[in-house]
C-alpha cells in the first residue's frame, strides 16, 4: 500500500481509498451509528423512556405551578388581612384621636368653670375681707371719735361746772360709754 500511494503521488494522482458496498470507512461509521440509534429506539424502548422523562417533567412544572398558585392564593390572604387590619387600625387611631379631642375639650371647659368658681370664691373672700376691714376700721374709727368727743365734752363740762357735777357726769358718761361698746 505504501508503494501505491508513493506511486500515485508521483504520478499526481488522486488516492482513491478503498469502499465495500459503496461506502468508504466514513459512511460505515455513520451507517453504524444510524443502526444503533435505530436499535436503541427499538430495542431499548427509548422513546417510552423519552415520554416518561417528559411526563415526569410535565408533572413537576404542574406540581410547581400549583404550589405558586396556593401560594399567590395565601399570599392574597395575608395581604388582604392586613389591609383589614390596617383599615382598622385607622379607623381605631381616628376615634382615639376624636375622643382625644372631645376630652381635650371637656378639660379645657371643665378648666374655665373651675378657674371662674375659683376667681369668684377668691373675689368674694376678697370682699368679705374689705368688708370686715371697713367694719372694723368704722367701730374703731367710731370708738376713737366718741372717746375724743367724751373727753371734750369733759373738758367742757369741767370748765363749766363744779366740782361736784362733774364727778357726777363723768361717771354718768364713762357708763353710757361702757353700754354702747357692749
Amino acid at each position: 500500500m505504501a508503494e501505491e500511494q508513493a506511486h500515485t503521488a508521483a504520478n499526481g494522482a488522486a488516492h482513491i481509498e478503498p469502499t465495500l458496498l459503496g461506502l468508504d470507512a466514513e459512511g460505515w461509521v455513520y451507517t453504524g451509528v444510524a443502526i444503533f440509534i435505530v436499535l436503541a429506539i427499538v430495542v431499548g424502548k427509548v422513546p417510552a423512556l423519552i415520554a416518561k422523562a417528559l411526563d415526569d417533567r410535565i408533572a413537576g412544572v404542574k406540581k410547581q405551578l400549583d404550589e405558586a398558585a396556593s401560594l399567590r392564593a395565601e399570599a392574597e390572604v395575608l395581604l388582604s388581612d392586613a389591609q383589614a387590619t390596617k383599615a382598622a387600625a385607622v379607623a381605631d387611631a381616628a376615634a382615639i384621636r376624636a375622643r382625644a379631642q372631645i376630652e381635650a375639650a371637656d378639660l379645657v371647659k371643665a378648666s374655665e368653670v373651675a378657674a371662674s368658681e375659683a376667681i369668684a370664691r377668691r373675689t368674694a373672700a376678697a370682699t368679705s375681707r374689705i368688708a370686715a376691714a371697713e367694719r372694723t376700721a368704722t367701730a374703731e374709727l367710731k370708738a376713737e371719735v366718741a372717746a375724743q368727743v367724751t373727753k371734750a365734752a369733759a373738758a367742757i363740762i369741767a370748765a363749766r361746772a363744779d366740782h361736784d357735777l362733774k364727778s357726777r357726769m363723768t361717771d354718768e358718761a364713762i357708763a353710757g360709754l361702757d353700754r354702747r361698746l357692749h
